[in-house]
């Protein structure tokens, strides 16, 4: 009941928001382009399963996340498009090393429960496991494009549009997403298909990157996007 009437708040307080932001031109619409990618963030065994402190809500992991995510990969490999799955982990998770990997994040955050050592935490869900020229890609700080290739790699494909997925919402999707923007790409997050662990959390970011930097769209119109990009109309989308 408490989470129901959290959403019922929330909605009520974007209700509200949504007059001030329309007034003042905010929540235009970037659209999708011409050359899609699938970008899912963190969506590896450490947040997708239970009994890691990065764990995230199963309940929609399972019964949201996963499927869609499923329903976008099977579109975006029958289509040829450019998938890549980020995963993140460390290699020297001694905090009191000052030549460790982890920077300063994990002055914030257990991210010494992603350890390099262990495969299997940052492996990418089997559920949605990559395929052959899908490339798994290792990121060190919140954004996939922090210190990373991601951009250039993206640049290179021909790339003008990211599809997001992935958790959390509030740090690695978020930062990715706004990253991407600023690299000069359409950014599309899929709704259904990012978490959270904190109540509340995904709604409040999905509402606040729809009005400054991304479209947030659902699964099925990503699905018919990838589907049907070469024919795509962003006004009948």
């Amino acid at each position: 009941m408490a989470i129901e009437n959290l959403d019922e708040m929330l909605q009520q307080a974007f209700d509200e928001s949504s007059k001030i932001y329309q007034e003042r031109g905010f929540q235009r619409r970037i659209g999708f382009g011409k050359k899609p990618a699938l970008v899912s963030i963190d969506l590896a065994n450490a947040w997708t399963r239970p009994g890691n402190p990065f764990t995230c809500d199963m309940e929609k992991m399972d019964n949201e996340i996963i499927p869609g995510m499923q329903r976008l990969l099977e579109a975006a490999r029958a289509n040829g498009h450019v998938v890549v799955h980020v995963t993140t982990a460390y290699q020297n998770t001694d905090r009191n090393d000052p030549h460790t990997d982890m920077g300063q994040w994990h002055n914030k955050i257990p991210v010494e429960a992603v350890s390099l050592e262990d495969e299997e935490l940052w492996a990418i869900d089997s559920r949605i496991a990559p395929i052959k020229g899908e490339w798994v890609m290792m990121k060190k700080r919140a954004s996939a494009f922090s210190g990373t290739p991601l951009a250039g790699y993206l640049q290179t494909c021909g790339v003008d549009t990211i599809i997001f997925t992935g958790v959390t919402a509030t740090a690695c999707v978020r930062t990715s997403i706004c990253d991407g923007l600023q690299e000069g790409f359409r950014t599309i997050a899929a709704r259904e298909c990012i978490g959270d662990r904190v109540p509340g959390a995904v709604a409040w970011n999905l509402y606040d990157i729809d009005a400054k930097f991304a479209d947030v769209e659902p699964v099925d119109t990503c699905v018919n996007y990838l589907n049907n990009v070469e024919g795509w109309n962003n006004e009948a989308g």
